[in-house]
């Protein structure tokens, strides 16, 4: 089963015939919002507004482990992630969309950045840390609507909530290597491969961050938020094309990330521990 991640300026999905909705606790918290549960084109889908219905969390105060694990206990299998993001790239232009596949981390430490810990330990490989499948699903999608796509690009998060330096933005997409930049996705996507789900990034380019020369085109929240309005309506076409044409198997070697990467054995961990982990395995 899908489950989408709404990011700024995303906070409802009115398009889901909607089945439920599931306010729940987990081991790690509460996540940001009820989780709504909807159908569409007869596939089951899961809804969560990553910084609440009223956008009440900044990126730092996001429980990201509680998000994702009550995804996965309601039977998640993958996740789309939708995020408003700076371009790094000229080619990447205000109101353009883009699919990530790598992952840069600029946060400062501030984040609950794992399940693991406080006795269980465990390792797990991120070297290729987005689903390839729900990527294609994406990538036809795209191609079905005639929307352009930027792919395979790499997505910086940084520790937020100010805006950048032009100094970080020149690092970001030099040195760094990244596409797009924003400050939320990790340890999202981490703990997403932690579960054993599929996960990728859809960014909706709303900026040129602050990079350019020009200071009428450094990034502001309203300029964000003008830009991202204009063109949820794209996300929300391609959200829906991805649905009725549905959603790939997740590949095997991430719906069994945690073989071999959990290294404190069953007998050491805790009734509380064993159970958690029971539901990042299923």
């Amino acid at each position: 089963m899908l489950a989408i991640i709404g990011g700024s300026g995303l906070y409802a999905l009115d398009e889901l015939d909607v089945v439920a909705e599931h306010d729940i606790d987990t081991p790690f918290g509460k996540p940001s919002a009820p989780i709504i549960e909807g159908k569409a084109f007869g596939s089951s889908v899961l809804f969560l507004p990553r910084h609440g219905r009223n956008h009440e969390f900044l990126p730092s105060e996001v429980n990201y482990r509680a998000n994702i694990y009550a995804l996965k206990k309601l039977g998640a299998t993958t996740v789309l992630s939708i995020s408003a993001s700076g371009s790094l790239q000229e080619e990447i232009a205000p109101g353009d969309l883009a699919l990530a596949s790598q992952y840069f981390d600029h946060t400062r430490g501030k984040r609950e950045a794992s399940f693991f810990g406080g006795g269980v330990t465990a390792h797990i490989s991120t070297a290729a840390p987005t689903c390839p499948a729900l990527a294609a699903d994406i990538l036809k999608a795209a191609k079905n609507t005639d929307l352009n796509l930027h792919s395979d690009k790499t997505y910086a998060c940084v520790e937020g909530p100010r805006l950048g330096t032009k100094a970080e933005s020149n690092f970001l997409r030099g040195a760094a290597g990244c596409d797009i930049v924003g400050m939320t996705n990790v340890p999202e996507a981490f703990l997403a491969r932690e579960a054993q789900m599929g996960y990728v990034t859809l960014a909706i380019a709303t900026d040129y961050d602050c990079w350019r020369e020009d200071p009428d085109e450094h990034v502001s929240v309203e300029a964000v938020f003008a830009v991202y309005f204009e063109n949820i309506g794209k996300i929300k076409q391609l959200i829906l094309k991805v649905l009725e044409n549905g959603i790939s198997e997740t590949p095997s070697n991430i719906r069994t990330a945690l073989n071999g990467a959990v290294m404190t054995p069953d007998e050491r961990l805790n009734d509380a521990q064993k159970e958690w982990l029971s539901v990042l395995r299923a």
